[in-house]
């Protein structure tokens, strides 16, 4: 694969103890954060009071990022492809249906059946937004995040067009607990754009390439990053506390057991 280059424009982070990126970026430096009870979830003021109500977690973890990362990219949310990736969508919607499926199928709720869908949230974007281009929703297992990044990337690259990527998952409740790991709500967005691109904010350059060999996790070296790694979206913390940092040199985020998407900072 040629070197994809990009540059990010706008960055997004939630989680219930760091509910923004400027204080994850604080907790990821060691600077420390205020001590506040955990957020239960966000409320993205994108969406309209009733919406904001009916939505599931994933939905509101999801428009809250995405809404933040284009609002720091200075960017029109109506004219940028999305890319939404989650390694397991909305676990207690899913974990619902089959609980009703089983004893109660003809309670199934229409509301939350439109919600138990992959795409749901990129749904919501795109009505919330007006939203007409291009949108996809992207699942790698626990590797989610790198596959997402990568096919953000590709499309940047061969649209020549900024792209805005959510990655976004949820804790696993009810019998799929058992099956599959997932812990509180973890949540990120970028907005990244061509590196020659004008227009938007400016921000830090990547090229992304892929490596084969042995692949493993980057480690986490703050203690805020380590305490959210039980989410199903931990794939993205290595990335984001580099990020906290202002990155130079190489981070490999894996992709399978023998290959990785290399991302060398430029700039």
């Amino acid at each position: 694969m040629s070197a994809l280059s990009f540059r990010i424009e706008g960055i997004a982070f939630w989680s219930p103890s760091l509910p923004g990126w400027p204080i994850a970026r604080a907790a990821f430096r060691g600077e420390g954060v205020p001590v506040e009870p955990p957020a239960k979830r966000p409320a993205p003021e994108i969406l309209a009071p009733a919406e904001r109500r009916r939505a599931p977690d994933s939905v509101a973890l999801a428009l809250e990022v995405a809404n933040a990362a284009v609002r720091a990219s200075g960017r029109d949310p109506a004219t940028l492809p999305s890319i939404f990736t989650s390694a397991h969508g909305d676990l207690a919607v899913n974990d619902y249906m089959c609980s009703t499926l089983a004893t109660q199928p003809t309670a199934i709720s229409p509301t939350r059946f439109h919600n138990s869908v992959h795409n749901a949230a990129a749904g919501y974007w795109t009505i919330a937004t007006g939203c007409h281009a291009a949108s996809s929703a992207v699942t790698a297992f626990d590797v989610s995040f790198a596959a997402g990044l990568l096919e953000a990337a590709t499309q940047c690259a061969a649209d020549d067009r900024p792209v805005l990527l959510v990655a976004f998952d949820v804790q696993a409740v009810g019998a799929l607990a058992s099956v599959t790991r997932s812990e509180g709500l973890l949540a990120t967005a970028l907005v990244i754009a061509p590196a020659d691109a004008s227009g938007g904010a400016n921000g830090r350059s990547f090229t992304a390439t892929l490596v084969s060999g042995p692949s493993r996790p980057a480690a986490l070296h703050s203690a805020a990053a380590q305490a959210l790694v039980g989410n199903a979206m931990a794939d993205a913390l290595p990335f984001f506390e580099a990020l906290a940092f202002g990155p130079d040199g190489t981070i490999d985020l894996p992709l399978s057991r023998t290959l990785a998407l290399r991302l060398a900072a430029t700039a």
